[in-house]
This record gives C-alpha cells, sequence and structure tokens, in this order.
C-alpha cells in the first residue's frame, strides 16, 4: 500500500478569472476503491488530467506508483482496426492474453478483440476498454464515468466487475454503481474537499445529518446575534439619554441635584458604553462562528415545469409495428403495440441497439418535429394526437456552440428565465458567457434539460437525459417530475430513476 498526497494545489484554466482548485491537500491510498463525487464543472475529470500530467499546476502531487485513464482514446483510424491491433498503441506493454482474462471476468469472449471495432456496441467498447485497463499491475486507475450509454445488462456486468477490483477512482453518478464498488468517498463540496470512508450512501446520510447540524447550527447563532444587538441597542439609548442629563437641571424639580453630581452621572454613563462594547464583541465573536456554517450545504431549489393540456386523452398509439432499416436482414423491432395516454409516463427500456432512439425519433417525424435521417420500411401503425406540442431532450449535445445567449435567440426562449432555470441546476453566471462548446458534458446535458423545462408542451420526450448529470441535479430532477407528474416517454438507464418516475415499461 502506498499514498498520493496532494499538497496545496491550485489550478485554473488559461484565461480563466477563477481558480478550480484552490490550495488543495489531502491524500489517499492506492489501494482504496475511491468514488469521486461533485457537481458538474467542479473538476472532477480536470484533476484526473491533473494526476496524469497533462496540466500545468502550482503545488505538488506525489505518488509512487503511476495513473492510467480511462476511457481511452480512439482515433478515427483506429475505429476501423479491431481491438487487438490497436491496444499496444494505447497502452504499453499491454499483453493481449492479460486483456482475454479481464474480458472473462467481464462475460465476454476473446473474439471481441479480433472484430472490428466501430462495429461493436458500447457496452462491448466499454468492456474492451476496461479490460486493458486492469490488465496492467502496480497503476492507480482513473475510471471516469463507465457506464455513459450502457443499457441496464451492460452496467450490471460492469458493477459486478469493478466491485471485486481495487486501486482506482471512479467518477460517476450512478448511486447503485457507487455503492457497491467504493469503499471511500472524495467528495468535491462546495468550498472544501474531503475523504471519507463508506460508500456513496453513507456519506450521503452523513451529509443530511451534517447539513441538518449545521444548519440548526447557524439559526442558533443568528438568534443570539439578534438578541445582543436588541441589548446593545437598548443599553446604547440609556447611555445615550443619560449622557444628555449631565449638564442643565431644574433646581425645582431636581433639589436633590448639585454641580458634583455630573461626575456620577458621567461614571455611570462609562459603565453603560462598557456594555456595548462588550455585547458588540458578543456580536463579533457570534458571526465568526457562524461563518462557513453553510458553506458546504448543497441549496437545491425547485424547479418548475411548462405543461399544456391536450384534449385527446390519448397521446401515441402504435399497433403491430414494425421498422426495420434498408439492406437489415431483420427488422430493428416488430409487432410493437403500446398506447401513451395523458399522465402516464413510459420508460422505454431494453439492450444498446435494440432501437429505442430510433423509436422516439419515428414519434418525434409522426409529430412533425424532425425527420429520420436513414432509409427504412415500416409497417402497422404510428400514429400521435394531432396538434401535439413536445419537449424533447436528445442524447447529442455535439451541436451546442456559442454561448447562453445565442442559443437563446435560436430556439426563442427567454432569456432571462432560462438562465434563472441554469441557475437552480447550478450553473455558475460565468459559464454564460463561455462557448458552449468548452462546458462539461454534464453542464451541456442541463441546458439542454433546462431547454425543455421552459418549453410548454403536452408531452415530454426525453433520450437518456441524466448522462454526465451530477447526483445533486438527479435527485431535484426527481422531485420536480414526481410533484407536476408531466405525461412523459423517456430513455433512461439509472435504475433508481426509471422506479421512481416510470409509471409503465416499455420493453424492447
Amino acid at each position: 500500500m502506498s499514498q498520493i498526497n496532494v499538497q496545496n494545489l491550485t489550478f485554473s484554466y488559461e484565461g480563466s478569472f477563477d481558480n478550480i482548485f484552490e490550495n488543495v491537500s489531502f491524500s489517499i491510498d492506492t489501494d482504496w476503491k475511491l468514488g469521486f463525487i461533485g457537481r458538474n464543472g467542479k473538476g472532477k475529470t480536470t484533476f484526473l488530467h491533473l494526476l496524469m500530467g497533462k496540466y500545468p499546476y502550482r503545488g505538488s502531487i506525489s505518488a509512487s506508483s503511476g495513473f492510467e485513464y480511462f476511457p481511452y482514446h480512439i482515433n478515427n483510424s483506429d475505429a476501423d482496426r479491431s481491438a487487438s491491433e490497436f491496444i499496444g498503441d494505447i497502452k504499453q506493454n499491454c499483453e493481449e492474453w492479460r486483456v482475454i482474462c479481464e474480458l472473462a471476468l467481464l462475460e465476454e469472449d476473446a473474439d471481441l478483440l479480433y472484430r472490428p471495432f466501430c462495429t461493436l456496441s458500447p457496452g462491448e467498447k466499454t468492456k474492451i476498454l476496461l479490460a486493458v485497463l486492469f490488465s496492467g499491475e502496480n497503476e492507480f486507475l482513473l475510471i471516469d464515468e463507465p457506464t455513459n450509454h450502457l443499457d441496464q445488462n451492460a452496467r450490471d456486468v460492469v458493477r459486478r466487475y469493478l466491485s471485486g477490483k481495487k486501486g482506482f477512482i471512479l467518477v460517476s453518478h450512478d448511486r447503485d454503481l457507487l455503492d457497491e464498488c467504493t469503499d471511500h468517498v472524495l467528495v468535491l463540496n462546495r468550498k472544501s474537499i474531503e475523504v471519507q470512508n463508506g460508500n456513496f450512501s453513507s456519506w450521503w446520510e452523513n451529509k443530511k445529518r451534517k447539513d441538518q447540524f449545521a444548519a440548526a447550527e447557524n439559526e442558533k447563532h443568528l438568534r443570539e446575534i439578534k438578541k445582543l444587538k436588541q441589548a446593545a441597542k437598548r443599553t446604547s439609548e440609556w447611555a445615550d439619554k443619560n449622557e444628555r442629563t449631565k449638564i442643565g437641571f431644574d433646581p425645582i424639580k431636581e433639589h436633590d441635584r448639585c454641580i458634583s453630581t455630573r461626575s456620577f452621572i458621567g461614571a455611570k454613563t462609562k459603565k453603560m458604553q462598557s456594555r456595548v462594547k462588550q455585547m458588540e464583541k458578543r456580536i463579533s465573536h457570534e458571526i465568526e462562528e457562524k461563518e462557513g456554517l453553510l458553506s458546504d450545504i448543497e441549496r437545491v431549489p425547485d424547479l418548475r415545469l411548462s405543461m399544456l393540456e391536450h384534449h385527446k386523452s390519448t397521446l401515441i398509439d402504435l399497433k403491430d409495428y414494425s421498422f426495420t432499416y434498408k439492406d437489415s436482414p431483420s427488422p430493428l423491432f416488430s409487432g410493437l403495440t403500446f398506447t401513451l395516454k395523458k399522465g402516464q409516463r413510459i420508460a422505454i427500456h431494453g439492450g444498446n441497439g435494440c432501437g429505442k432512439s430510433t423509436l422516439i425519433k419515428r414519434i418525434l417525424h409522426k409529430a412533425g418535429y424532425r425527420n429520420l435521417q436513414a432509409d427504412f420500411s415500416e409497417s402497422g401503425c404510428c400514429s400521435t394526437a394531432s396538434g401535439l406540442d413536445i419537449s424533447y431532450v436528445d442524447q447529442d449535445t455535439s451541436w451546442l456552440k456559442g454561448d447562453i445567449f445565442s442559443l437563446c435567440q435560436e430556439l426563442s426562449l427567454d432569456q432571462s428565465l432560462f438562465c434563472t432555470i441554469l441557475r437552480h441546476l447550478d450553473m455558475e453566471r460565468v459559464q454564460f458567457q463561455k462557448d458552449m462548446r468548452d462546458f462539461s458534458e454534464g453542464q451541456k446535458k442541463k441546458v439542454l434539460i433546462a431547454a425543455s423545462l421552459l418549453r410548454p408542451a403536452h408531452l415530454f420526450i426525453w433520450d437518456e437525459p441524466l448522462n454526465y448529470i451530477d447526483i445533486f441535479s438527479r435527485i431535484q430532477i426527481e422531485k420536480l417530475l414526481l410533484e407536476y407528474q408531466p405525461t412523459m416517454l423517456f430513455v433512461e438507464h439509472d435504475v433508481r430513476f426509471r422506479e421512481k418516475i416510470a409509471t409503465d415499461i416499455l420493453t424492447l
């Protein structure tokens, strides 16, 4: 066992006004199974790149072991080759027999290595790259969101595989994956970084108790400060009133006073003023103790949804529907029958490549929203209600470019409301001026979700909306959908989200 020590780490991107990390210090063991938790855009992937030596930084990072990063970058020229031909290029001294052994643990046959990489499913590609990653020795592994775009079966396999490994940092927003595969967590809080023993659930329970305690302490200090300020104000007023009686008096009404009484009044006033100063010191002390109590509390404001009421109860109707791509020997799906009625939230469930996104795009096409750019044939019935307004979240974020304000003009969105939703999703104001191509993947996804929430609709169609979205925002979105209960058709591989939100499951 060895340690990785981070001391006074400070880093900011060139041209940025704010630091991603500032004087950060902590230590972790290389035998730990470390879950890395934090909001989108807080620097999780950046920190992994700093460990890899990708960027210059101030401070020090010391480690006796080397680092290896997942996912590996696969060049376009390599995509047409088999993995067996290029694994030696992406990982030095990679031995094929070790990769084959790891593939067996991932419940895959060795023939995956000899098929063109571009023909493999997302799950198969991920398994090959994970097998390559774990085929080495004496390395601390940096695993960045391995389950995005994977179907449920592939996620389950990866989860079982990682639970039997150690010596890695796992960046993920999948709560089940973090629970089963980690024994420590590294958390990027709002103002601090902490390392804690346990998995996601134990950290989450500790965080809720810690936040409740901090909020209670904050309230206690606020009450004490209020009482002290009232007492100080009252005593100060008494002192001022008493001081004004030093000069001049009515000898008839105050026959027992003489000129020497002034010294007595002055001493009494000085004592009162001393009490005011003592109260002010106590107020300053209370304020100092209050400061920082709420700095790491995640404030998750409620979101709102713009829904429309359609005059028909059935919004989508499929009867014995079949779809086949041109030159494909068999239909992508056939005999599909289901209806989507108002108030239902149907989750489309199935493996990678079974046609979930294709089905969504066909429904969008039938409603007049987009064309499916492919040659195909279809049979059966696929119809949507007339005048159906749909709010759509796509898997693809690559088309986002320019700043937030130009996007509002392009999509005819209310700029003020759009920025408010993004702020509620924890997007910093400084991001609004940046090119969206420089956003993290989670931040890009939040832009699409915010646009969907702002667009009034009869039906919300979301295609894997939670890919890259941080845990806090997932919980926030779950709460929103359970409160408003919109009509939805969605694809999502996060089991907890699907179980909470879906009223029905459509399995392809």
